[in-house]
């Protein structure tokens, strides 16, 4: 679904490698967690593959499009604009820090943008905004206003927000660091389900039991490089890179 070739990010006239050459295939229905210490570069990782961050150098291959390029050509040869926005709807983002806007209520976030951005009808918008929120056990706070939620539950609103668009991947930056710990596993939940359902999902996560349990696929990533990448189990239980082995043996 995505290939990454040689992904650079650099700050500071090039002093600062935030990415330092980074390549790597997300395939279709991927669970995909990138551990590291902080300052490794996943969040600029993440961020880069729907453009948020614009990478320095390299190339972003999202169904057989290289959207770091300003145009590209479509099946017929024809020379075509990249759409930023419309890429951005097909990957959903969920951040650290939730994003709801405070002054709407809860349904009024989950419908703006598929009214806005796709046109949906009201009527449809608010149906679908409601099976979502009945999923993730939140139908009930509908016409609450985010200051009345918990972290957790605002979070399980912030991802059923980004499924409204019915997304091809979903992409999340750390989305339990921000959470008190009792709240982390509600949101841990909700992932774990879209998991089962086969949502492609790439997850930049301090929670090595979500790493270990539902991915399958997992980077390790320090000072901008990917180091090593594998199975749950050739990371956890067969480390190779000495510098894996030196966080693993800090974090578990």
């Amino acid at each position: 679904m995505i290939q990454v070739k040689d992904l650079k990010k650099h700050y500071k006239m090039g002093t600062i490698k935030a990415l330092d050459g980074v390549t790597v295939n997300i395939n279709k229905g991927d669970v995909m967690a990138v551990i590291g210490p902080s300052g490794s570069g996943k969040s600029t990782f993440l961020r880069s593959l729907n453009l948020l961050e614009e990478p320095t150098g390299g190339a972003i291959i999202f169904n057989g499009v290289d959207i770091t390029k300003k145009k590209y050509q479509d099946e017929n040869g024809k020379t075509v604009k990249l759409d930023i926005d419309a890429l951005r709807q097909r990957m959903g983002m969920v951040f650290q820090h939730f994003n709801l806007f405070p002054h709407m209520t809860i349904l009024e976030n989950m419908v703006l943008a598929p009214m806005k951005v796709k046109g949906v009808s009201r009527a449809d918008a608010e149906k679908k905004a409601l099976e979502l929120l009945d999923r993730v056990g939140l139908k009930d706070r509908a016409d609450a206003y985010p200051i009345q939620l918990s972290g957790g539950q605002k979070q399980r609103v912030a991802i059923v927000r980004a499924l409204a668009m019915e997304p091809e991947v979903m992409l999340f930056d750390e989305p339990t660091s921000a959470l008190d710990p009792e709240m982390v596993g509600e949101v841990l939940d909700v992932m774990k389900e879209l998991a089962h359902e086969g949502m492609t999902m790439v997850v930049v996560t301090h929670e090595m039991g979500f790493a270990k349990e539902v991915g399958n696929r997992v980077l390790f990533m320090a000072d901008g490089k990917l180091l090593e990448e594998g199975t749950p189990a050739d990371i956890f239980d067969h480390p190779k890179h000495e510098r894996l082995k030196e966080f693993l043996a800090k974090v578990l």
